[in-house]
């Protein structure tokens, strides 16, 4: 049976929560190769036109949260630019390739394919090994600006901490937060539009701090002064549980964010052929939040 197409959104920028894991056993990806992938996603993006948001990278797998842009926002002196970022010297770009680049460039599978086929390569032949890294594609949700995103980052940025590695994500030297706090966003390698407009009327130190306090009170993370914030769940699942918890909603759900959002989206892309009139799906624990499908829990 063949695949069913991916749900990408062409000629707008648009939001993706990417994310794709390794096909050998163990935790496989250790503080070198780490490394590297995060240089990879890092000279990549430059050259893409991905704007990073947050990122993750773990002993089996990694996350993105990339806004892809359309090439029709740059013009042809940028795309010589990144030409020359990417070849060196190595080769001359002529005005009738430029088309190509700038559709190649704006593509979110071509972006994951460089990033999964470089890092083989250098896991290969480091390890003197031959064959598959990865299992199957990388799955990709498309997530709404605003306050579905911060949660989305959040998600993301928790990932260690879910994991017990560390007790505070910016601990972590390869998601996000830890960026920002061991390099100074250093090259201005992320983004930091965080999602909600009222951050963006923020100077970056004062957004920056929001955007920490909201991942740290929404995965109950100890702040800095050791206090923790408890909330009474009663019988649901409160943000709390989502972002401490593998949940798949932010993973598997196909279009994440408001209700109006998912339904507009999948009218536009109708990706599922055999169901064609879904309804957006509420997801317990975070109001306002919707899903394109029905997730089992895990939590």
């Amino acid at each position: 049976m063949p695949r069913k197409a991916r749900m990408l959104i062409e000629g707008e920028p648009a939001v993706y929560h990417v994310m794709s894991r390794t096909a050998l056993d163990g935790f496989v990806i250790g503080d070198a190769e780490k490394d590297y992938l995060l240089q990879l996603i890092k000279h990549l993006s430059s050259v893409y036109f991905a704007e990073i948001l947050t990122f993750c990278i773990m002993g089996n797998h990694f996350h993105i949260v990339v806004r892809m842009h359309p090439g029709t926002g740059y013009s042809d002196e940028q795309i010589k630019e990144r030409f020359i970022r990417y070849y060196g010297d190595k080769k001359n770009l002529t005005a009738g390739q430029i088309p190509m680049f700038r559709e190649k460039w704006s593509k979110l599978s071509e972006f994951m394919k460089e990033i999964k086929q470089c890092f083989s390569r250098y896991y290969n032949k480091l390890h003197k090994r031959r064959g598959f890294f990865w299992a199957d594609r990388y799955k990709s949700v498309i997530v709404e600006d605003g306050d579905t995103l911060i949660n989305c980052l959040a998600y993301v940025e928790l990932n260690p901490v879910r994991a017990g590695i560390v007790d505070r994500p910016d601990e972590y030297r390869w998601n996000g937060l830890g960026w920002h706090a061991q390099t100074g966003n250093r090259d201005r390698f992320l983004s930091v539009d965080f999602g909600p407009q009222d951050y963006k009327e923020t100077d970056i130190s004062e957004r920056l701090a929001r955007y920490r306090e909201f991942v740290y009170e929404a995965g109950a993370v100890e702040s800095i002064k050791g206090r923790k914030r408890e909330r009474d769940k009663g019988f649901k699942p409160t943000i709390v549980d989502r972002m401490r918890a593998h949940t798949r909603y932010f993973t598997d759900s196909g279009i994440i964010g408001s209700r109006e959002f998912v339904r507009r989206l999948w009218n536009r892309l109708r990706a599922d052929e055999d169901n064609p009139d879904k309804a957006p799906v509420g997801i317990s624990g975070i109001p306002g939040m919707y899903s394109l499908k029905r997730l089992s829990e895990n939590i």
